[in-house]
């Protein structure tokens, strides 16, 4: 009896000693990126020149880092996978998102959840591969994180992860700057990993136009600590605005931009991190979230993730779109209804003009 309890406490210190290591090790290797760290643009041929046109049309997507089919699942949401099915199921998605892209054939796109290397994506680069899919816009990746390897679940852990957002511009990008955002400083930064949103600078027409990617946290249970990530946003906003460049924020908000989604798409209303109403009031009387034609179209650019998706069953909302400057003119609204097939999120896609002076 004797010798079996001390094999077993041995046992369990040997764990201990593991799981000590393991956790010194998230420490030691935890590092944010600096605060307004300028980006390089990844120059694409045939950019168009600066000419005036009518309309101009502009695309948010999170691609889910080309892992989530509609059937998918992801753990954090209570479901079954923390990786992609195979290397084979991100190059199908990866197909299917550039072709709907292609197909929107907008001036200006945001991509969030783009993965330069990651364990869950089985390391294709996405960046380079849309990039090379869009050769004919200017491109620059702010990079949200690069986790360490997160052994969890145990049985097929989630592992290291770099990733961030993609800007691509039918206009030449002059340039991109990456802002930190506040985040939780306890053991959650592990899983709710870090968050940034990047400003780039371009001209459509001679219209200076300020192009803002953002992915604001989705985990995140603190609430002061989402404010403070608006907050900071809406700072730069306006400060744009303020010397003179119309601004277009894109992106994934993590928050409901309609204010009361479960009514709009008819599902139960589930209290979530990314499911509040986005706060409006943080903003100023110069900027307006875009919401038109959104309502009566009903559709949804997110679907719960806790089981794969089903139409007319799964929770779904509507936290992708837009803020824009009052100097920009909402033309239409559309969220490309694909069926969460090729990720966890729809497109959503603005065409806009801008005000005569």
């Amino acid at each position: 009896m004797k010798r079996g309890l001390k094999i077993v406490g041995g046992f369990v210190a040997v764990l201990l000693i593991i799981l000590g290591i393991y956790i010194t090790y998230l420490f030691l290797d935890y590092d944010r990126l600096p605060d307004q760290q300028e980006i390089t643009t990844i120059k694409g041929t045939n950019v168009s020149e600066q000419t005036e046109k009518a309309q101009y049309r502009a695309t948010s997507f999170n691609i889910g880092y080309a892992a989530y089919p509609a059937d998918y699942s992801f753990f954090m949401d209570g479901g079954k996978y923390s990786r992609a099915y195979d290397k084979e199921t991100v190059l199908t998605n990866l197909d299917g998102i550039s072709t709907a892209l292609t197909t929107l054939q907008s001036d200006i796109i945001f991509l969030q959840e783009v993965d330069t290397i990651a364990h869950r994506s089985f390391k294709v680069n996405q960046v380079d591969y849309l990039t090379d899919q869009f050769s004919n816009y200017d491109a620059a990746f702010a990079q949200n994180y690069d986790s360490s390897y997160l052994f969890y679940p145990f049985t097929k852990p989630i592992g290291q992860s770099t990733s961030g957002l993609l800007t691509l511009s039918q206009f030449p990008i002059v340039t991109t700057t990456r802002y930190s955002l506040p985040i939780e400083t306890n053991f959650n930064k592990f899983f709710d990993l870090d968050r940034a949103f990047s400003v780039s600078h371009t001209t459509l027409g001679e219209h200076p136009l300020t192009l803002i990617n953002v992915h604001l946290s989705a985990f995140t249970e603190d609430t002061t600590i989402l404010d403070n990530q608006i907050k900071k946003l809406a700072a730069i906003m306006e400060a744009e605005y303020q010397s003179g460049r119309s601004v277009i924020v894109g992106g994934d908000f993590n928050h409901d931009l309609l204010g009361n989604s479960p009514e709009v798409f008819e599902t139960e209303k589930i209290i979530e991190t990314w499911t509040h109403p986005f706060p409006e009031e943080f903003l100023s009387e110069n900027f307006t979230v875009v919401k038109k034609d959104l309502v009566e179209a009903k559709i949804p650019t997110v679907r719960a993730n806790g089981t794969g998706y089903t139409p007319g069953e799964s929770f779904v909302s509507l936290i992708d779109g837009f803020i824009v400057s009052n100097d920009i003119i909402v033309e239409t609204t559309q969220v490309t209804d694909l069926g969460f097939a090729n990720s966890d999120h729809n497109p959503i896609t603005l065409t806009f003009q801008f005000k005569e002076e």
